[in-house]
């Protein structure tokens, strides 16, 4: 019996299909296949894939009637259309599934799922931070498998709307003019050009009790855009910035403090600022943080509890599949013509960010690189890129932090030991967003390898293989457009 998951119905809808022996046999974004940023309904593209392995038990992420009496409390009132998982799956999936079992389970614990069962430990300490999901906003679970290899949790501890960092971050990112729940990783971006200088009066303005994660008001209803008038939109971004690092700090301490496990799984939407992760290995001997660890990749999670064990995780790549031969001398050609050249090749990956199979790539050495490639995307210029490099080299070219030897899936920054040879991959900061690739026979790996031979450089400029506002190119009439509208060839 193959399981479908399901998160949708708020924002970027996703699925996963596992089958019965927990291998990955599909995970997708629905914006991929509609177009539409941050979908948040299941679209007809995604539907067809899905039905391809025929599922017969359907996981919802999360519990509808328990969001919804959150926000009867918040002042959003009820949708009485999304009352129900029934209501929920019919609006989504119509009549095209027709499951022999549903279930649904709590939010937090679907992104507690998501991480520890995708994860090599047979025990766990797991956090998910978000913003809010049902009635939780910060949560830590003990997590084990017992004697049958089922996936066990404990909830040791939980932070409560309206306290959240996740809104918090959110708010921020609303009061510099940028769109909340989506371009909060801009806003950590910006974050390295501003003065740290109004961090103690963002925490005197908001915060209640750090310890316990408590905020004076609702930052759900946002922050006024006369509040700290007076100061640029970089600095309230430092200091928003280092206010939710030293909270994320807090309640890894606290979840340290349980001696539950030195290995950590880390979930939730927070868990993708990279920025803040570079601080927490301080605290655990080992780290996993799945790379989609958002509310898209709860559809593994549901699927996961509704699997019960251990979820075979080989990599991220588990999307829609454009067949074929990764072009590795395509793509040398083009960057040793052009410099600059997409990617859309295999199968998409799962997750935000772009990890070779449809990415826009570029050598990192060149001065004008970083403005011609942001030129391309549609963004700000003080816009950073992340390297992708053969993992046998990182040391040598990034001080990674505690915790993150390696960094396969863009998790945490690491200061750069070279700036001056690649400023294509420097932050303002000096920090680089590393993607590591280990010998694992993937497309990436065997450019890399042949790049490093070409020419001495062990890594290449990655960022994903789209523009600012618009998902990720995901079938080959995505790249021919893309091709078309802007000028860069897309190799398949």
């Amino acid at each position: 019996m193959n399981i479908l998951g399901i998160s949708a119905g708020f924002h970027d809808a996703a699925a996963t299909v596992l089958d019965h022996d927990g291998n990955i046999l599909f995970a997708g974004h629905s914006e991929r296949y509609s177009k539409k940023k941050n979908d948040a309904d299941v679209c007809p593209g995604l539907l067809d894939d899905i039905l391809l392995y025929d599922p017969k038990h359907v996981a919802y992420y999360e519990r509808p009637w328990a969001k919804q009496l959150r926000q009867l409390y918040s002042g959003q009132g009820i949708e009485w259309n999304k009352l129900t998982v029934a209501q929920i799956l019919k609006s989504q999936l119509g009549s095209r599934i027709k499951p022999d079992r549903v279930s649904s389970h709590n939010h937090h614990l679907s992104h507690a799922a998501a991480g520890f069962q995708t994860s090599p430990f047979d025990q766990a300490t797991v956090v998910v931070i978000d913003a809010v999901g049902e009635w939780d906003t910060i949560t830590i679970w003990g997590a084990e498998y017992n004697s049958q290899g089922q996936a066990t949790y404990r909830k040791l501890w939980y932070q409560g709307y309206p306290h959240s960092i996740g809104l918090f971050y959110s708010a921020v990112t609303a009061r510099v003019g940028l769109r909340s729940m989506d371009e909060e990783y801009i806003l950590m971006g910006m974050a390295a050009y501003g003065q740290n200088n109004i961090s103690n009066r963002l925490r005197y303005d908001l915060i209640h009790n750090e310890w316990e994660i408590r905020f004076k008001e609702n930052v759900h209803t946002g922050l006024s855009q006369k509040y700290l008038s007076d100061y640029s939109d970089f600095d309230i971004a430092a200091a928003a910035q280092e206010l939710a690092e030293d909270l994320i700090l807090n309640v890894m301490v606290r979840a340290k403090k349980f001696n539950w496990s030195q290995n950590l799984v880390y979930m939730g939407g927070v868990a993708l600022n990279c920025s803040a992760n570079k601080r927490i290995g301080s605290y655990f001997d080992n780290i996993w943080i799945m790379p989609c660890p958002g509310d898209a990749g709860s559809s593994l999670g549901a699927a996961a509890l509704a699997l019960g064990g251990r979820i075979n995780w080989t990599n991220a790549y588990l999307g829609y599949d454009i067949e074929g031969p990764y072009p590795v001398n395509a793509i040398l050609d083009e960057l040793v013509t052009r410099k600059i050249v997409g990617v859309a090749n295999g199968r998409a990956e799962f997750g935000p960010r772009a990890l070779g199979n449809r990415s826009l790539l570029a050598d990192p050495r060149g001065p004008e690189i970083k403005d011609q490639v942001n030129e391309i995307k549609r963004r700000q210029q003080f816009r950073p890129f992340a390297p992708v490099i053969l993992e046998e080299y990182v040391d040598q070219y990034f001080d990674m932090p505690r915790g993150f030897s390696t960094s396969r899936y863009m998790q945490a920054v690491a200061v750069c030991r070279h700036p001056n040879l690649f400023p294509a991959i420097v932050h303002h900061d000096g920090s680089s967003r590393v993607q590591t690739v280990p010998a694992d026979g993937s497309g990436i790996r065997e450019l890399l390898e042949k790049w490093y031979v070409m020419t001495g450089c062990p890594m290449l400029l990655n960022t994903s293989l789209n523009i600012r506002g618009e998902p990720m190119v995901n079938d080959r009439a995505d790249a021919d457009r893309f091709e078309r509208e802007y000028g860069v060839r897309v190799c398949s």
